[in-house]
């Protein structure tokens, strides 16, 4: 970088870094975020189409490949927290080029007790032509957490996702028979 367009650049990011007031400082989230976690029987889905379940027979797979979460809460405001889901969508020997819609979920939960909210959100994939494969990141930015008190931390609460299933797909995961992505890196 130009020696001479540092120095201007290095003196305005200090006077922006000052104007926090120190009471803002000290007011910043008192311990980490909630956790985040992909509920293993939901973390992917196969979709057949015919009675048998095989490779030949796959329409769509999805697999949700990661999750990433920010969060910023003070004093006994809610948690107001940011979260990232990389999904990977295939299309099988059986399935139809095109669009296909897909469903997940994010659910809040006190860490190892009920559900406080759940919602359920879709994703289109676009299969397009000889298109297979489809990756994609969906962003959820605002999802607020009640907290009782300044004393309760975001360790005290979870944050679930997970695709949206029928109870045969639940148990065809289950089985351990799911495919899983190779490796998409």
């Amino acid at each position: 970088m130009n020696k001479q367009l540092a120095a201007p650049l290095f003196a305005a990011a200090i006077s922006i870094s000052s104007c926090a007031s120190s009471d803002e400082a000290r007011n910043t989230n008192p311990a980490p975020c909630p956790n985040i976690v992909v509920l293993d029987d939901a973390s992917r889905l196969i979709e057949f189409d015919g009675e048998a379940e095989t490779a030949s027979n796959i329409a769509y797979t999805a697999e949700i490949t990661n999750v990433g979460i920010g969060c910023r809460y003070a004093e006994a405001k809610p948690i107001d927290a940011e979260i990232a889901i990389d999904m990977a969508f295939g299309r099988g020997p059986k399935g139809a080029a095109g669009e296909k819609v897909f469903k997940y979920f994010v659910a809040v939960t006190r860490k190892d007790l009920e559900v406080i909210s759940k919602s359920e959100f879709l994703v289109p994939a676009n299969f397009d032509g000889d298109r297979r494969i489809v990756i994609t990141e969906e962003e959820i930015n605002k999802i607020l957490i009640p907290r009782a008190s300044a004393q309760i931390s975001g360790t005290n609460f979870e944050i679930i996702v997970g695709f949206s299933l029928s109870p045969e797909q639940v148990i065809f995961n289950r089985s351990g028979k799911s495919l899983k992505f190779p490796n998409l890196k």
